[in-house]
């Protein structure tokens, strides 16, 4: 499994609009996950390496960024007939096990990926209030195993964000598996 790095951050650009079903199949829209200081976006998928490394981390940092004002969305845009695991019903299943403690949603069409640029799992957009780019960077120095003593760069990055608007100028690349696309 090949990894590879999404683009810097480019700071400002305005959050691609999104409506999609969550795991229960209730639509979620980027205006209602909007948090009171800004907003997470990651592209995640169940089988990747590199997001079961982060997942407890990551549903940690996420649920004490919401306590600052950052609310978090997940997509995943894979495409299941390739990859099962990444089916609906194994994202429910995973959302259900791990008590996500946000929504888990299905990109089928792969539109809203394309729209953000996604080109990897994980990928994460930061947002301030206003739907500004803040934030495109990794999760910490973590590859496919835990990094011990890890820098927390997202939780960083985000806490800032809820306390200035603006993300920090050094940023280094996420890493990940290649978003699946359908042929």
């Amino acid at each position: 499994m090949a990894s590879i790095s999404p683009p810097v951050c480019n700071f400002g650009w305005k959050a691609p609009q999104f409506k999609l079903p969550d795991v229960n199949g209730k639509l979620v829209d980027l205006e209602s996950s909007m948090g009171a200081k800004g907003l997470l976006v990651m592209f995640i998928c169940n089988h990747c390496p590199y997001v079961k490394a982060i997942l407890p981390r990551l549903i940690a940092d996420v649920t004490e960024l919401q306590a600052l004002g950052i609310n978090t969305v997940a997509i995943m845009s894979n495409d299941p007939a390739d990859y099962p695991e990444d089916s609906p019903e194994n994202m429910k299943k995973l959302s259900e096990e791990l008590a996500l403690p946000f929504p888990y949603l299905f990109d089928e069409t792969q539109q809203v990926a394309r729209a953000y640029d996604a080109v990897c799992t994980p990928d994460f957009f930061g947002f301030n209030k206003n739907f500004e780019l803040q934030y495109r960077g990794r999760f910490d120095e973590s590859r496919k195993e835990t990094a011990p003593d890890s820098s927390r760069d997202l939780f960083k990055a985000m806490k800032q964000v809820a306390q200035t608007g603006h993300g920090p100028k050094a940023q280094v690349q996420s890493i990940g598996c290649s978003i699946k696309w359908k042929a």
